[in-house]
């Protein structure tokens, strides 16, 4: 069953930026876009680049490594349609973020 896990405070990152946590066994990728918040897994399904490095633009965030573009509310890749990477539902609750696993 999925339980929402608390992985950081609203205020522990800035808009427009993103930052790599250890979950329990996973690592993920939280972004705050404009005060929303998104996750998907860390690794890039191209070349296993860490998302949580990449640049956003927009609702997207481009892997450093070879530029693959991701949508961050679906995690589907725009350079190659059909791959995506795994997203996580983000509710935000007393300005903390929690991560639904």
């Amino acid at each position: 069953m999925a339980k929402l896990v608390t992985v950081a405070n609203v205020q522990d990152l800035a808009v427009g930026d993103g930052k790599v946590l250890q979950v329990r066994n996973l690592e993920i990728a939280l972004f705050n876009v404009d005060g929303a918040f998104y996750a998907l897994e860390n690794t890039c399904c191209h070349r296993g680049g860490p998302l949580g490095d990449g640049a956003i633009k927009g609702n997207s965030v481009t892997c450093p490594w070879h530029m693959w573009e991701f949508e961050l509310a679906t995690g589907a890749c725009v350079n190659s349609p059909g791959d995506r990477v795994r997203t996580y539902d983000v509710v935000v609750e007393d300005d903390q973020v929690k991560v639904r696993l």
